[in-house]
């Protein structure tokens, strides 16, 4: 997967596993590793399916509704990216952190949804629930933020309710930042996962 890696210049840290929007790129999410610890190891992949010509983690069949069998697919081949990356760059595969925007949150949720070792810990900006009806891995141990628009149009705020709750059931500790906002991240938004972040180390 095309990807960027930079080494922080504390390998305690947890590696900031940075995951892009529709559209976007694996440079995008850049200046928030650097707001939420300036110190840890930053890995910003690219999504490798293109939707007209844009940057996706995974393909969908209409607007907010996913193809799942890509979704599980494309989850598993993150999964052992991650596995070869941690090898290839020598960071702790059991410290790895997400922060997903959008289609990025939701294939960082996706992880979570499918493996119990994926991520050690997650901030997701207005992700969806993944899959619904299937039973999650045990996830004692895994700490979530979700932040969340209030005015969200493409991820109403039931979504969001209905993640943490279903996260919450597999024994992961889950908490919501609400913005009076839609579906757009704020800088409030990274400031509160920075704090969060900061809460977790």
């Amino acid at each position: 997967m095309k990807h960027i890696f930079q080494q922080g210049s504390d390998k305690n840290k947890p590696t900031l596993l940075l995951l892009h929007g529709t559209g976007g790129t694996e440079s995008d999410l850049l200046p928030l590793a650097s707001i939420i610890d300036k110190e840890a190891s930053v890995l910003s992949v690219r999504g490798n399916v293109s939707e007209n010509g844009m940057p996706r983690f995974f393909k969908r069949l209409a607007e907010g509704v996913f193809d799942e069998e890509d979704l599980i697919n494309r989850t598993k081949e993150l999964y052992e990216f991650l596995d070869e990356a941690a090898e290839k760059y020598s960071f702790d595969r059991k410290n790895i952190i997400a922060v997903g925007y959008s289609n990025g949150a939701n294939i960082a949720g996706s992880l979570l949804f499918h493996y119990n070792d994926a991520l050690k810990g997650a901030v997701l900006h207005h992700p969806m629930v993944p899959r619904r009806g299937v039973e999650l891995p045990d996830l004692t141990g895994t700490s979530v933020l979700l932040t969340a628009g209030k005015n969200d149009p493409l991820c109403p705020p039931a979504e969001s309710e209905d993640l943490k709750e279903l996260l919450e059931k597999a024994n992961a500790k889950v908490q919501i930042h609400w913005e009076n906002n839609g579906h757009q991240l704020t800088r409030t938004e990274v400031e509160a996962a920075a704090d969060w972040y900061k809460a977790q180390l």
